[in-house]
């Protein structure tokens, strides 16, 4: 027998769909549920309450590799480098792109916007006197 609800002294029948028995439940995730227990999506994404997967940043200064200075240095006309000279290098990235990316999140937030623009990035650039062409205004 389906389940009954009763709403002001009348009983109407709760439609499951498909003959399923409000005592049967599934399996989402490792944990059983059942199928009275709120709205269970069978991919379990989308379920009120669940929160996307977040990667665990680490050190993303790794992905500047060695190859790439020395491609960069090259470019610069540097004919030979010291073993130093690498995580020296990708220090001072990491402070440049601090320093832009702390203006261009304030230029993001002065919009009341959530997405970075690349007018934010373009603006936050020209204020540290690094003025970037080739960007519509």
């Amino acid at each position: 027998m389906p389940p009954q609800s009763t709403t002001g002294g009348k009983t109407k029948t709760l439609g499951l769909g498909l003959g399923k028995k409000p005592s049967a439940a599934h399996t989402t995730g490792g944990k059983k549920r059942s199928i009275l227990q709120g709205s269970v999506n069978p991919r379990g994404a989308g379920v009120a309450g669940t929160k996307r997967h977040r990667n665990i940043l680490r050190d993303n200064l790794l992905g500047v590799t060695k190859p790439a200075i020395r491609r960069l240095a090259r470019r610069g006309g540097v004919k030979r480098m010291s073993m130093n000279i690498y995580p020296e290098v990708r220090a001072v990235l990491k402070k440049f792109l601090e320093n832009i990316l702390h203006d261009t999140v304030a230029y993001t937030e002065h919009r009341k916007a959530k997405t970075v623009s690349a007018m934010d990035v373009v603006y936050a650039l020209k204020r540290q006197g690094r003025t970037l062409y080739g960007f519509d205004t």
